[in-house]
């Protein structure tokens, strides 16, 4: 099973929803960085579930708990790096496991039952096991160790991540104007206060349908410096779509102008290159930062597409293992939509991707 991800930094999680607990090894982490753990767990806080009206009731106070690979040497400093795997586990404490007793014969519809079954001969139906978005915990552990090692190596770099869109309705923002606190000032975490409240109310009209609604998380990097990414076959764009695709519940993405590039032509969307105070920059930036898999210093931003939540609560057809046609009505504890809860997830599989690729030109360079 595919459980690892990453180059020179290696994340391997590991653990099912409904478990004892779930966690990871982080690999890579070079030496002597400073490591704040109440950084980690303030991500943690940002997806857990149970932490507004347009989320999962479920309640889980995800503690993160860190065995190896860091040392305090007294109170008064900080926790620092030891360059050995950084281990760590978030026990599980709310999980209910018989409330999915009734479907663990029943392929609930668009979920990984009948394809993990086909492939393994088995599966863990207690909440959906590895493929269930409890797993991303161990992501947001690993992507705040990674942002702030990132952060050491390269102070400049930000990555801010928000709500772009739910259904048809959209946050009209340019990115110079994000500000995090508004990001972070309502439940569905988007930087535009009237979308904002278009948004909620939109969520909570479609909970009470007993339904579920999607929508798009948009991720911009600023600071960035120039030369990330390793083509041809591990290109900047092409890890972060990697990364972002391998979240539950994603659908798509695209960066910079992404498919709105068809409606343009060459002159119209080519970035054409200046030289202002002492760097190379483009007038434009329908590249979104990344120019033949490789960061080119302009701010990078792409968005990620996650569909209506699988789980719903109306009465829906299905099959089980015996292939008989069955009914089943899903009356549990899921997000109406899970896209609020996903921007930290995204931010985390984004330093991810950036520290690693941060790590891999520090191996390559040299003085020219």
């Amino acid at each position: 099973m595919g459980s690892s991800f990453g180059t020179l930094l290696r994340l391997t999680t590991f653990g099912e929803s409904h478990g004892d607990f779930i966690g990871g090894v982080l690999d890579g982490i070079p030496p002597q960085i400073p490591i704040s753990i109440e950084k980690i767990q303030s991500q943690l806080d940002r997806r857990r579930p149970g932490q507004s009206k347009v989320s999962t009731p479920r309640k889980e106070e995800d503690k993160v708990h860190i065995g190896s690979g860091l040392l305090q040497q007294d109170q008064t400093q900080p926790y620092l790096s030891l360059g050995t795997p950084i281990g760590f586990y978030i026990k599980n404490k709310d999980a209910r496991s018989q409330a999915y007793a009734k479907f663990q014969d029943i392929y609930r519809p668009s979920h990984a039952d009948y394809t993990y079954n086909a492939k393994y001969g088995i599966r863990d139906w207690r909440g959906g096991g590895r493929s269930s978005a409890r797993e991303t915990a161990c992501r947001v552990v690993a992507g705040s160790i990674a942002l702030q090692t990132l952060q050491h190596l390269c102070p400049n770099i930000k990555i801010v991540a928000f709500v772009q869109q739910i259904q048809e309705i959209k946050a009209q923002i340019k990115i110079e104007e994000l500000n995090e606190e508004i990001i972070e000032s309502n439940i569905v975490r988007c930087p535009d206060p009237v979308a904002a409240k278009n948004m909620e109310q939109r969520i909570l009209d479609i909970k009470s349908k007993k339904d579920s609604v999607g929508g798009i998380v948009r991720c911009v990097c600023l600071g960035m410096p120039v030369g990330l990414g390793e083509p041809c076959f591990d290109k900047l764009e092409a890890d972060l779509a990697k990364a972002m695709l391998g979240i539950p519940a994603t659908k798509g993405f695209s960066i910079g102008s992404g498919f709105d590039s068809v409606y343009m032509t060459g002159s119209q969307h080519n970035d054409p290159f200046v030289f202002e105070n002492e760097q190379v920059k483009t007038r434009s930036n329908y590249s979104g930062g990344i120019q033949g898999g490789i960061s080119n210093g302009m701010p990078i931003y792409f968005d990620v597409v996650f569909k209506p939540t699988a789980t719903i609560s109306q009465i829906q057809q299905s099959i089980n293992e015996n292939h008989d046609s069955v009914e089943l009505e899903a009356k549990g504890r899921h997000d109406p939509c899970v896209v609020p809860r996903a921007v930290p997830i995204v931010e985390s599989m984004t330093a991810l991707v950036l520290c690693d690729h941060f790590l891999r030109q520090q191996a390559i360079s040299i003085k020219r």
